[in-house]
């Protein structure tokens, strides 16, 4: 079994003013990581680390977040590359999902993951062999 992280999960584990949406991410990603089943994309490291140096109410410093870009580059990671962009665009297309919520999809399926996590799909969709969980539901 491996769980996909979207990176707004990722965001909540440092997002002082969402502090219940904050304890749960933590819980998640704590116990995915421990049982070796998280998996992220570098599409989820470029946005992580744009979004908690400028989108949270206390950003995080670029140097502490680049730190935690370090931390989870060390889960297994998918690389987008031109393959999987024109998957995603395909998918996009067929499913009236946005382009990056598509390359989302595409990487957590092209990882081998059963779930995908995330607050911005609907919770419960199967696509695929993929599950949408919401975890903060």
């Amino acid at each position: 079994m491996r769980s996909f992280f979207d990176t707004n999960v990722l965001l909540y584990l440092f997002d002082t003013g969402e502090p219940e949406k904050k304890a749960r991410a933590q819980e998640v990603v704590e116990r995915e990581i421990r049982a070796d089943r998280a998996v992220l994309s570098t599409q989820v490291l470029q946005e992580f680390y744009v979004n908690v140096t400028r989108k949270l109410a206390s950003p995080l410093p670029p140097e502490v977040a680049e730190e935690r870009v370090r931390d989870y580059s060390r889960l297994p990671l998918v690389r987008v590359d031109a393959t999987l962009i024109l998957s995603a665009i395909d998918r996009s297309q067929r499913m009236s999902f946005s382009f990056w919520d598509a390359l989302i999809v595409e990487s957590a399926i092209l990882a081998g993951a059963d779930r995908l996590l995330t607050e911005d799909l609907q919770h419960g969709q199967e696509i695929e062999d993929l599950r949408i969980e919401n975890p903060f539901l």
